[in-house]
């Protein structure tokens, strides 16, 4: 009897772990089983995953670029950066250098899910032995602005955390939108990243959601031969030539954030050694339409970051 007990009770708790599981289809199209309420998830990519779960209000328990004791080995630490007195205490720790992962150290942390992006694709099946694994999209092309963010709530159950974040920032996109200098709904822009080229952005970033959300529209340059199209990545390389035909009503311009320099200080400097004399002939830099922002603060596909976005443009207007 006591047997016949022991073996029920385990069947139900059998029972019981199935069914707080629940079978989902990633965006690389792998039908996952996924635990219903993932508690310990670690995550591929901390500005493009991340941040934004961590802006939901779940802390990731593992990330890349990070030591054993939580703190980063990267130039922008992107959680402290974007999320402030919102970011994870502990922070999360580290599960090897970037691009080089560590599964001993990712099995110590015994996640219940793993997240990485659709170019984690072939590291799938490896990982799957630690964790289930949930890719998610996450280039220009695939997700747009906060995108990213959106599903992932979805994913994570925190629909009412996302929907009370956008709830704010949307009330904050009106009151920045009456500051602005003439309606922001008949102007372009265009935002510029600089590394050791120029580089125009994509829609994979909060920046972009908040750009877009007050009005404006990015700046078309299919008909310069020199750029082929944003295609599926983040940055599209421009010649010096075409940037310096470049007039936008707004020109926002940023350090990569492999520097750890990416003030307005940092940016011009940046530019004078890759196009000398740009504001002597760049239009927007001569009539006072240029924005200098830190690219580690907006780039990441957050609400977080559309809000840096609504502050920067905010106080450039008052300028």
């Amino acid at each position: 009897m006591k047997r016949m007990l022991l073996l029920l009770t385990a069947l139900l708790a059998s029972h019981a772990a199935v069914a707080a599981d629940r079978s989902v289809t990633d965006d690389a199209g792998r039908t996952v089983e996924i635990p219903a309420a993932p508690e310990r998830i670690v995550v591929l990519h901390e500005p493009l995953l991340g941040v934004p779960i961590a802006d939901l209000g779940l802390a990731p328990i593992g990330s890349y670029g990070r030591t054993d004791d939580g703190e980063t080995q990267m130039s922008a630490d992107f959680y402290r950066l974007v999320l402030g007195d919102r970011a994870p205490d502990p922070m999360p720790r580290g599960i090897g250098a970037l691009g080089n992962m560590d599964l001993e150290k990712m099995r110590t942390l015994e996640p219940d899910l793993i997240i990485g992006t659709e170019h984690d694709l072939e590291k799938a099946e490896q990982l799957s032995s630690i964790a289930p694994v949930y890719l998610q999209n996450s280039s220009t092309g695939r997700v747009r602005g906060f995108n990213a963010e959106e599903a992932l709530a979805k994913l994570l159950g925190r629909e009412a955390a996302f929907a009370e974040r956008k709830a704010g920032y949307l009330t904050r996109v009106e009151k920045v939108r009456a500051t602005l200098p003439g309606d922001p709904r008949q102007q372009s822009y265009l935002v510029i990243f600089l590394s050791d080229q120029i580089n125009a952005v994509g829609e994979m970033a909060g920046m972009v959601q908040a750009l877009e959300d007050l009005g404006y529209d990015r700046l078309s340059l299919e008909r310069d031969n020199t750029v082929a199209g944003f295609g599926a990545t983040l940055l599209v390389p421009l010649s010096a030539e075409t940037f310096g035909k470049l007039d936008p009503d707004l020109l926002m311009v940023m350090n990569t954030f492999g520097k750890q320099a990416r003030d307005e200080a940092a940016i011009r400097q940046s530019l004078d050694r890759i196009v000398p004399g740009w504001q002597h002939f760049l239009k927007p830099a001569r009539e006072g339409r240029m924005l200098f922002v830190d690219s580690a603060l907006v780039t990441t596909p957050t609400v977080a970051s559309a809000l840096h976005m609504l502050d920067a443009i905010e106080t450039w207007s008052k300028q």
